[in-house]
């Protein structure tokens, strides 16, 4: 793309960058300047709980406070007191550029691209495969266009990190005419594992460049096999309900059961939708909460509150488990295993179950280091290398949006 002309181009506006989910919205604002783009935002925050009865704000330098947002039109609310903070900080100039995570491209966008009316519409037709993120990405876009018009707005792709997966990691088993017509695994979590790519690269060295497999662990997962640094397979395909057990999402089930529950529970699309991705993973098994930790804290109870806790964390520990043993298959062996996300990086308990399934591939957790978060955890004589690293989804979206708005591309 062209770069802007003129007062655009100046290094010293910062770059706003959202994540938006389907309860919350992520802010960051970044200083580009001399070709360089600091990795931690100078600003940022989010409002969580939208949609709920408790949501809350906070930003860097606020603590969270309680917030009332209006019913009838929450998210847009949460948006406007993230812009009112943005404004507050930026004293009244407008941003270079304003970045958007968005979950889904479709069959034809994977690369960071400027956001006109033509490709607005087109995400629209792509909610279906992202229902939990892609209409309030799309719905914060149209806000922003009339907040800060003459602003660029620049699409980064959760899918993109995976567009050159191997055609038969693409595949699903149905007629190849509908890979032909888009219906294929795309792969997600893209902007973190393009950031965890670098990240582990710096850490690890030329170890991360043989068989690796990145856990992006939160209240959505998925896992990547990289080599070389690049993905070549990974658990989320189609959308962003395959693959693991999740907070709310089933992840991978036998489509065998779904057909049972339209055809003899009667059970329509839309309420299908509902049970899946709002209704199943570990609040649906547990009945309790969608959180481990919170899990953790009830699964010694006695009677049925316990029982299934218990398996709700046992069942999402051994799916992860598994999904290892199967990409490990994939990679010929094991290097290094990498936990992320909020559930990767922050809870130890976790990490340690899921080691403690991998001792067949020579696993061996330091349990002081894991209880710390440390960035390795394994013990020296581990035959897979195990660390903790934090994403940043944010700073990948923020150096996509400068390199397609300005021409330039910034240092890692």
């Amino acid at each position: 793309m062209t770069p802007l002309p003129g007062p655009h181009m100046r290094n010293d506006q910062p770059l706003l960058v959202l994540n938006c989910g389907s309860s919350s919205i992520k802010f960051a604002l970044f200083q580009a300047g001399a070709g360089a783009l600091p990795r931690r935002p100078w600003c940022n925050g989010k409002v969580q709980g939208i949609g709920g009865p408790d949501p809350d704000f906070g930003a860097r330098g606020i603590a969270v406070r309680p917030v009332r947002l209006d019913p009838a039109h929450p998210y847009r609310d949460a948006l406007r007191l993230i812009l009112e903070h943005v404004q507050q900080q930026l004293h009244g100039r407008a941003p270079l550029l304003v970045a958007h995570r968005v979950v889904h491209g479709g069959s034809h966008h994977f690369t960071a691209v400027r956001i006109d009316a033509a490709l607005l519409a087109e995400l629209h037709g792509y909610i279906p495969l992202a229902p939990l993120h892609q209409p309030f990405a799309l719905e914060a876009i149209q806000i922003l266009l009339q907040h800060y018009p003459q602003v660029p707005q620049v699409a980064c792709f959760d899918t993109g990190f995976h567009h050159d997966l191997p055609t038969v990691e693409q595949l699903l088993p149905l007629p190849y005419a509908w890979f032909e017509r888009g219906l294929r695994r795309y792969g997600f979590h893209g902007l973190s594992y393009s950031y965890l790519a670098i990240a582990v690269a710096e850490r690890h060295g030329q170890i991360a460049r043989g068989r690796t497999i990145v856990a992006h662990l939160g209240s959505g997962a998925s896992l990547c096999a990289l080599h070389n640094l690049r993905s070549v397979a990974t658990t989320m395909g189609f959308s962003a309900l395959d693959g693991l057990m999740m907070g709310t999402r089933s992840g991978a089930i036998d489509p065998g059961a779904l057909l049972y529950l339209m055809e003899v529970e009667k059970i329509g699309p839309a309420e299908l939708g509902q049970l899946l991705y709002h209704q199943s993973g570990l609040i649906g098994v547990s009945g309790l909460s969608a959180d481990p930790r919170v899990l953790l804290q009830h699964e010694h109870d006695p009677g049925q509150r316990g029982e299934q806790a218990r398996l709700a964390l046992a069942l999402y520990v051994q799916r992860i488990i598994a999904e290892i043993g199967s990409l490990t298959a994939r990679l010929g062996g094991l290097d290094l295993l990498v936990f992320s996300a909020g559930i990767g990086e922050h809870n130890a308990p976790i990490r340690e179950r899921i080691c403690a399934g991998l001792a067949f591939l020579g696993v061996k957790l330091d349990a002081q280091a894991n209880a710390r978060h440390a960035p390795l955890i394994s013990r020296p004589d581990s035959t897979v290398r195990v660390g903790v690293e934090p994403t940043n989804e944010e700073w990948i979206a923020a150096r996509d949006g400068w390199a397609v708005v300005t021409g330039q591309a910034v240092a890692q």
